[in-house]
């Protein structure tokens, strides 16, 4: 490693479920560039729709660092980061041109579509509505934030609609 200049690349550091703000706040006070992309997302409470800034890729974010060996330990020993994503040879640098990209997208306040989710076959569970609790297998996607989930029972099957927002990937 002697002789060899490290340069520094933006990274994908995967972190803890809901933990974005808390791992990108931590990294700022330790002086690593970090950016975490947000968009504008309407709200689904009960008595009203608020637009509010989500994380564009929910338990990611991107940090700026050279791999140099003590920075990237100090970077994964922050609270709520998990591991730079990569393969068997090490973290995967992401291009800069993806990275502004980003940064003109989600400096606006228009709206983003976010692709897929869910892939046909996947199991899931309805977290919220009238139909909390039950576990089935995600069909497809149907119009506006509306996905059908099918349960199967008795080599039949019934199939709902519900909110996008509803459902979440059910890990085994």
């Amino acid at each position: 490693m002697h002789g060899t200049r490290l340069t520094p690349a933006w990274y994908v550091l995967h972190t803890k479920s809901r933990f974005e703000n808390t791992t990108c706040e931590a990294l700022a006070r330790k002086a690593v560039e970090v950016f975490l992309p947000k968009i504008l997302v309407q709200s689904r409470r009960r008595d009203r729709r608020v637009m509010l800034r989500a994380c564009l890729f929910p338990g990611y974010l991107f940090v700026k660092t050279d791999l140099n060996p003590s920075h990237h330990l100090e970077i994964l020993k922050t609270v709520g980061a998990v591991r730079l994503i990569g393969n068997r040879q090490g973290p995967l640098p992401v291009s800069p041109e993806t990275i502004d990209s980003l940064k003109i997208i989600t400096a606006t306040d228009q709206q983003v579509t976010t692709g897929s989710r869910f892939k046909k076959g996947d199991q899931v569970v309805v977290i919220r509505g009238a139909f909390t609790g039950v576990i089935g297998i995600f069909s497809q996607y149907r119009g506006k934030n509306r996905v059908i989930v099918h349960i199967e029972t008795l080599g039949q099957f019934a199939a709902v609609e519900v909110d996008e927002d509803d459902v979440e990937l059910l890990h085994t």
